[in-house]
């Protein structure tokens, strides 16, 4: 058998097993376990606008307060299995995927791939909750960026991370504004379709912003070779609530990341997962 005969069969494989519909449920689940973990980043940042929190507003300070939750740990295994589940379908969609040429095809599975790590990334947080520990993404950001920092050339690589983040929060505000997501949805017919557009856009745009806020601390701390600048996206968001008339601009944050954590569970039942 040769190696083309061999990959067109890891490919039929791949394709089967994607359309396996307990595969698929557990993807779906995973979308749902998104959409909570967004839900809840929102709710804290508007406490933290209000003053009412302390907790982290990112995923470890979510699925910290869910912990915490009546029947909160069985949640967070939910959470866990969905997101693994998410994150495999997301692997092997990128191996699969197709476009109109070698670009658009690698650009589909860049994207399929970069999605699959960070909800690997809530798995393992989630796991790590589920089992009765406890996690800091700000912690491990700044270690990161310590690490990467002592490197020969580090504050360059840190930089040229910060302005990828940066991009990335660029692309999600334009496939919020342009309704490139969309493609990826069947959009109900009506004000229901209207209204999932609507959450969708709003929810894209208020990720992006944030995330875009990240990319910067990043880019301030390779200039400055202080990793504790890079603090992630709680210290992202905490960055608006100190701007003037900062506390609003959160809760604006705040009810766009929860839009678009319930447009992420309503993205469970409408994915094209074809």
């Amino acid at each position: 058998m040769t190696a083309q005969q061999m990959g067109r069969d890891a490919k039929r494989h791949a394709r089967k097993a994607t359309r396996n519909p307990v595969f698929r449920i557990s993807a779906r689940a995973g979308f749902v376990a998104s959409g909570l973990v967004q839900v809840l980043v929102g709710v804290i940042a508007i406490e933290i606008a209000l003053h009412h929190s302390k907790a982290s507003a990112d995923q470890s300070g979510a699925l910290g307060d869910l912990a915490h939750a009546p029947g909160g740990p069985v949640v967070l295994w939910i959470v866990t299995i969905g997101s693994f589940a998410l994150a495999l379908w997301l692997v092997v969609s990128g191996a699969l995927a197709t476009g109109k040429d070698t670009r658009s095809e690698w650009g589909h599975r860049i994207r399929d791939w970069g999605k699959g790590v960070v909800y690997l990334a809530i798995g393992f947080t989630a796991l790590t909750f589920a089992r009765g520990g406890t996690s800091s993404s700000t912690h491990s950001t700044q270690k990161g960026s310590a690490d990467l920092l002592r490197l020969p050339g580090g504050p360059v690589l840190l930089g040229i991370v910060g302005l990828g983040v940066v991009v990335l929060g660029v692309f999600l505000i334009h496939r919020g504004i342009a309704k490139k997501f969309v493609e990826s949805i069947r959009v109900p017919s009506g004000t229901a379709g209207r209204a999932t557009v609507a959450l969708g856009q709003v929810g894209y745009a208020a990720r992006g912003i944030a995330i875009g806020v990240v990319g910067v601390l990043f880019v301030v701390a390779a200039f400055t070779a202080d990793p504790q600048k890079a603090s992630g996206l709680d210290g992202a968001l905490k960055t608006f609530a100190a701007l003037p008339f900062g506390a609003v601009l959160l809760v604006i944050i705040g009810l766009g990341w929860i839009g678009s954590g319930v447009y992420t569970v309503l993205r469970a039942r409408l994915a094209i997962l074809d």
